[in-house]
């Protein structure tokens, strides 16, 4: 059987892992969280090129071979209805380069959010475990108060930031044409409009999804990071506007970052509230 591989990348808490639910709802379809490929493929890469002492054994063929290979081989086991696999990853983002060459007619798909309501979302399921020091933070003074707790998200190596650092380099590189950037608010509000873009985006015939039966949870892996419902997603796909509870200033650092509102530069595809080319 060949299988088509697609990606689904961008920012945390943007409705990566709604999508994905919505997505596999399709027969022909495979998608899920973010899954073991990324880091598989990273640690691959590592043992084969510069710094490895076996570097000048692997000629670029072969990296190429063994990089195509991880993914192959982690999802050979798949239903054989599955023709098209979607594999998550905020890596995906850092990584179009490679993607492109090894599977050129891929597309990723990076769903994003107003990175002030990202740390609100965070901020808000740390607070619903307080009885739980989450993996998240690596000690009491990253831990200890919100403005630690939102500045580590954001450095450029941790979950916030990477992610934001990685989404913006893709949207502005020479494979952008092959990025789709999904806003979560529309995605939330209206999926009814949205997916029939992803289709057309991904060149694949319609499928009717049922919105009103999306189902998706991880609690064994939510609670081994120690955030439990983080991956959870509501039967019944609704927006819920709400009130911050981030203190004004420290939400006013992070709301001015969605770069994506102006397509200036980049020949990525984005669907907003204003619709934009696909």
């Amino acid at each position: 059987m060949t299988q088509t591989f697609h990606f689904i990348s961008g920012l945390p808490r943007s409705g990566s892992t709604l999508l994905a639910a919505i997505l596999k709802q399709n027969p022909r379809f495979h998608a899920g969280m973010s899954s073991p490929v990324g880091a598989l493929f990273s640690s691959t890469l590592a043992n084969v090129s510069a710094g490895s002492e076996f570097s000048v054994m692997v000629s670029k063929e072969q990296r190429r071979n063994l990089l195509r290979g991880v993914f192959n081989n982690f999802y050979q086991d798949l239903d054989s209805q599955k023709e098209v696999i979607f594999d998550t990853s905020r890596l995906w983002c850092s990584k179009m380069p490679a993607l492109m060459e090894l599977f050129p007619q891929s597309k990723v798909i990076a769903c994003v959010r107003n990175v002030a309501w990202i740390m609100d979302s965070m901020e808000r399921k740390f607070r619903e475990n307080p009885f739980e020091n989450t993996r998240l933070f690596n000690d009491d003074v990253e831990r200890n108060t919100v403005y630690s707790r939102v500045d580590t998200l954001g450095q450029r190596n941790r979950m916030v930031g990477f992610a934001w650092s990685a989404l913006k380099e893709a949207f502005y590189s020479e494979q952008a044409a092959s990025l789709l950037v999904i806003d979560y608010e529309l995605l939330s509000s209206a999926p009814e409009k949205v997916l029939p873009l992803v289709y057309q985006f991904l060149g694949e015939p319609y499928f009717e999804h049922d919105f009103e039966n999306v189902e998706y949870d991880a609690p064994d892996f939510d609670a081994a990071l120690g955030v439990a419902g983080l991956h959870r997603v509501r039967p019944k796909i609704a927006f819920e506007p709400r009130a911050t509870l981030l203190p004004p200033d420290l939400f006013s650092n992070y709301s001015d970052m969605s770069f994506w509102l102006n397509q200036e530069g980049s020949r990525a595809n984005v669907i907003t509230v204003t619709p934009t080319k696909i």
